[in-house]
């Protein structure tokens, strides 16, 4: 075995449990973009929706297709847009779009027609800068949007932002200027069918920004959104497992190679980084591409499993460890796992390492 992903169903579908009864009555929007944060999108889709989730959302149009074309009949919301994005694709496909610009909204309403309006969420830029309408281009985009739901080219499903979640003063500004751009869209004659506003952060600690719906993204996979509190601490199970196995090649004495390397998702660089094996932990010495050498215990069998992160109840790392030992997120950890490394879903309980 050279590296496996094993994705727990069960711990994916108790996380959104856990973060629906949070936000109750706000409902869930399951984040499932870059490949559900390596975990499989469609199959983490389908546990999403039968786990509490009413809606999914993925970076792109051509994700959303795919989930679409897969039988997903919820809704499928798609924000970042170029030049190049296939909006007759999206309107086809009854995609959600967030909506930044006036010239996003001219490429919906020549891609839509009256029997099949394009579906719009208009952002406002509330301090993050991540795309978004200015303040004061608003007013604007709104009523470019009001014209365009007249002519029946576009229905406004949606006003939404980002929160910078850089600290509760910027979050408290944040949640008033959003406020604020609903006020004004009502003004102008409009009023969404869905207000969303926070992610996992500020879904998780600010009722204020709860809104409608909480985006939930990485929080869903058993990983904190926060410095101060883990994924476990939070109540939640991590989800991805990245197993592999001791490797056969001669190492010096008292080391061992096991059978993943930065090619498989081991972190390349951290400090006082460690793996499991045989229920013990190994500190990691040195990463290679195939390959990451260990220093292993006194008795080791050569069909002993190696945990490189997974479930911290089990005793073994998590991918908030190996995320401090890299000075990153657990977000990059698990996204980092290529796609060329097997997953194995396991649909029936939470997976269990055998390190």
């Amino acid at each position: 075995m050279s590296a496996l992903a094993i994705i727990d169903h069960v711990a994916f579908a108790h996380n959104v449990g856990v973060l629906s009864a949070r936000v109750a009555p706000s409902e869930v929007m399951l984040a499932v973009k870059a490949n559900a944060y390596g975990h499989g999108m469609r199959e983490i889709a389908a546990t999403a929706l039968v786990s509490g989730a009413t809606s999914l959302a993925v970076l792109e149009i051509p994700a959303a297709v795919t989930l679409r074309e897969a039988g997903v009949e919820c809704r499928l919301f798609a924000w970042l847009h170029g030049i190049d994005s296939d909006f007759d694709a999206a309107v086809d496909h009854r995609v959600d779009l967030g909506v930044s610009a006036h010239w996003q909204l001219e490429r919906i309403a020549h891609a839509s027609t009256r029997e099949n309006p394009g579906r719009v969420h208009l952002k406002i830029d509330t301090g993050l800068h991540r795309n978004g309408a200015l303040p004061e281009n608003w007013p604007e985009l709104v009523t470019a949007a009001r014209t365009f739901r007249e002519q029946g080219l576009v229905t406004i499903e949606g006003i939404w932002s980002h929160l910078a979640d850089a600290s509760p003063d910027d979050d408290a500004r944040a949640v008033h200027a959003y406020a604020e751009a609903l006020q004004t869209a009502e003004v102008l004659g409009v009023k969404p069918v869905m207000r969303h506003l926070a992610a996992s952060s500020a879904g998780w600690r600010e009722p204020r920004a709860r809104y409608d719906a909480v985006r939930f993204g990485i929080a869903a996979y058993g990983i904190s959104p926060f410095d101060d509190v883990t994924g476990q601490g939070m109540g939640l199970r991590a989800v991805m497992t990245l197993q592999c196995a001791v490797s056969p090649d001669p190492a010096p004495s008292g080391r061992r190679w096991i059978t993943a390397g930065y090619a498989q998702g081991v972190p390349l660089g951290a400090r006082e980084a460690e793996v499991s094996i045989g229920h013990q932990r190994c500190a990691v010495e040195n990463v290679e591409l195939a390959r990451t050498l260990v220093v292993a215990p006194d008795r080791l069998d050569d069909d002993a499993i190696v945990t490189v992160f997974g479930e911290p109840e089990t005793g073994v790392p998590s991918a908030e460890d190996w995320a401090r030992w890299s000075g990153t997120i657990g977000d990059e950890i698990v996204t980092g796992v290529p796609s060329r490394v097997e997953r194995r879903h396991d649909h029936g309980r939470a997976a269990r390492s055998a390190g």
